[in-house]
């Protein structure tokens, strides 16, 4: 397993947080998601996997959610 790690603004609170483990998990290929949530600043998104993930469907996951990833 491995893990890759986005930085995404725009989260204040841990609804936010679900919203984007939700959908980040609909991702193929995503085994686990966690989030270390920094209100109003850059949280860190942990993207667990089995195989490699398309980094582009993670991103856009998140941005459709309603937030961005910090490149």
């Amino acid at each position: 397993m491995s893990t890759t790690d986005y930085t995404v603004t725009g989260l204040t609170c841990n609804h936010c947080v679900m919203t984007v483990s939700r959908a980040v998990a609909g991702v193929p290929g995503i085994t686990g998601v966690s989030i270390d949530l920094v209100a109003n600043g850059e949280s860190t998104l942990h993207v667990q996997s089995d195989e490699a993930v398309d980094a582009s469907a993670v991103e856009t996951a998140v941005e459709t959610a309603g937030y961005h990833v910090v490149h």
